[in-house]
Formats: C-alpha cells, sequence, structure tokens
C-alpha cells in the first residue's frame, strides 16, 4: 500500500501546482496568496497544508514542473554539434529559429508566467532568492543554459574563424538577453490585447529572425545580412 500513498501524495500535488500555473497566468505572482491558490483547487484549507507548508514551497515546485517540461538544451546542443565545420551564420540563424519555435510552441500562457516571476524578481529580489537557491541545475530556466552555451559557442566561432567582432562575446550576450525578453514581451501583449494596434503585430518569427541578423554583424559577419 505504501506505494498507492506516495502515488496519491503525488498526484494531490501536482493538482495543486496545476492550480497554481492556472492561477498566476490570471494574474501577477506578486499579488497570488495560498487562498488564491486554495479557491483554485476547491480543498480545504486545512487539506492543501498537508502537502505545502506555504506559498513559495508551491511556486518552488511551478517553477521546476514549468521548466523540466520545456527545456531547450537537446535542441541547442543539436544545432551547435551538427553545425561544426558549417557555416557559423547559418548556426546562429538555427539558433534563433530555434527560439522563436520555442516560444510559439510553449505558448503565450508559459510566457506569461515568465514575465510574472521576472515582476516578482523585481519587487522582491530576497524572496525569489531564497527560491532559486532551492533549485537544481536542471531545474534552473533553460534560458541560463543557452546563454553558457551560446558563450562559449560564440567564443569558439570568434577564434576559428578570426573574426574581428565589433562587440565582446558578454556585450552581445546581453543585447540577446535584453532583446529576448523584448521579444517575449510583446509576443504576449499582442496575444492578450485585441486591439487593431497590437493584435499579432509582434511575430517571434521575424524578431528572432532580426536578432540573428544583429548578432552576425557584431560577430563580424557578412554585412550582406540586412
Amino acid at each position: 500500500m505504501p506505494r498507492v500513498n506516495d502515488e496519491y501524495y503525488e498526484k494531490k500535488r501536482n493538482e495543486i501546482i496545476e492550480a497554481a500555473y492556472r492561477v498566476c497566468v490570471r494574474k501577477p505572482i506578486t499579488s497570488v496568496e495560498m487562498k488564491d491558490v486554495i479557491a483554485e483547487t476547491g480543498f480545504s484549507h486545512g487539506a492543501i497544508y498537508r502537502y505545502y507548508k506555504d506559498l513559495d514551497e508551491v511556486l518552488l515546485d511551478l517553477v521546476i514542473s514549468v521548466n523540466s517540461r520545456n527545456r531547450i538544451d537537446d535542441k541547442l546542443d543539436q544545432i551547435i554539434e551538427e553545425g561544426k565545420g558549417k557555416n557559423w551564420e547559418i548556426v546562429i540563424r538555427n539558433v534563433f529559429k530555434m527560439l522563436s519555435d520555442y516560444m510559439l510552441e510553449v505558448g503565450i500562457d508559459v510566457q506569461k508566467l515568465s514575465l510574472h516571476c521576472d515582476m516578482l524578481a523585481m519587487s522582491d529580489p530576497d524572496r525569489v532568492d531564497r527560491i532559486s537557491q532551492k533549485l537544481g541545475k536542471d531545474n534552473q530556466s533553460p534560458l541560463i543554459y543557452l546563454v553558457a552555451r551560446l558563450s562559449e559557442y560564440l567564443n569558439s566561432v570568434i577564434r576559428d574563424n578570426d573574426l574581428s567582432p565589433k562587440k565582446t562575446v558578454d556585450e552581445i550576450i546581453q543585447y540577446i538577453i535584453v532583446t529576448y525578453h523584448g521579444i517575449q514581451a510583446g509576443f504576449v501583449l499582442s496575444g492578450c490585447f485585441k486591439t487593431e494596434y497590437m493584435e499579432g503585430k509582434y511575430k517571434p518569427e521575424e524578431m528572432f529572425s532580426c536578432l540573428a541578423d544583429s548578432v552576425i554583424l557584431m560577430m563580424g559577419g557578412n554585412d550582406d545580412v540586412l
């Protein structure tokens, strides 16, 4: 019977996490309270505390669940490995095409949740730091792996092709991070605001293609990409 009890326990925790996900998509995490999650689950107040002691424990498992379902590590590694000995500019384009596909695949709700997490980090960095410290390496944001892997790749491209980049790799990576978040915010806003001037205006395919052009130029690549 212990195995059945373990399965029941995990089932209930998963129900709580899914309820928290729905709540955190509807409203900013900064304003979410445990009572919101309790109401969404339909559980009694006492019942939910048998599984989680507080909201931060729920948020920790929520982040782990979302990140584990939306990894890009293998896809990124495959693009870079298959691109060895080939035109590095094509590899760059393939990386950003993959990110465009990823954003469209996971959809607006996951991207909105990511933005809400950023808001929480800005309003309560100490709280976010406490939660983040409990994340394992494989549970962290997929973008953390992207930054590390892409930094390594760009440095190797400069070395192997004797390039004279117009910006340092660190500067290029910072530009990629800022631009990614801008594309993400535009994608979410254009999907949420059903107005003529906003709906459908931000297309990840086009924006990531522009980002690829910019990175290639900053790396000292072909000026004809534009």
